[in-house]
């Protein structure tokens, strides 16, 4: 299997693990957190609107879903469009080939799938910032995460969901 190939496998082994991932935004906060607790993920991410955003991510669905692999259905929800992503039978014969090697990665991406989009945009916003102490990354949130409106309470929750999350890798 190409190197290329290798990230492409390594994003389809992601959604099957997870059944089936509800929304672009969900999606690119699991992959950078599954990153952030030291998965073998390779996108790049720059923070964003919505905290951590991988351009690279972006393009290797389209071409997932382009070959076939990757299923993604856009449903029409009030004013906005929202895309469920299952990997097709080709995508899932495709990974029985070209088996990859991420123990711990059904685990850690059935336990975020449960978890709602904007909680998990708060723990990849903590995770983006973990070089800053946790008053500094308390601050970053208040201020760039203001309309999101999120509390003391909801950052302490963050940072108990990512020690959980590598706990889960021992």
């Amino acid at each position: 299997m190409t190197v290329l190939l290798k990230d492409h496998a390594k994003l389809m082994q992601a959604v099957l693990v997870s059944g089936e991932i509800i929304g672009r935004k969900k999606l690119q906060k699991m992959i950078y957190i599954a990153k952030k607790v030291s998965f073998p993920f390779h996108e790049r991410f720059q923070f964003h609107f919505y905290g951590p955003y991988s351009e690279e991510l972006t393009l290797r669905v389209e071409e997932l879903c382009n070959m076939g692999f990757l299923n993604e259905i856009k449903e029409k929800k009030g004013g906005y469009f929202q895309y469920r992503y299952t990997l097709t039978d080709t995508g899932k014969e495709f990974l029985s080939l070209n088996e990859v090697e991420m123990p711990f990665l059904q685990d850690c991406l059935e336990d975020m799938n449960e978890q709602n989009a904007r909680f998990l945009e708060l723990v990849s916003t903590v995770l983006y910032f973990d070089n800053l102490s946790k008053e500094e990354v308390s601050e970053k949130v208040f201020t760039l995460k203001s309309s999101q409106r999120y509390t003391k309470e909801e950052i302490d929750q963050a940072y108990a969901y990512i020690e959980a999350l590598k706990a889960k890798l021992n």
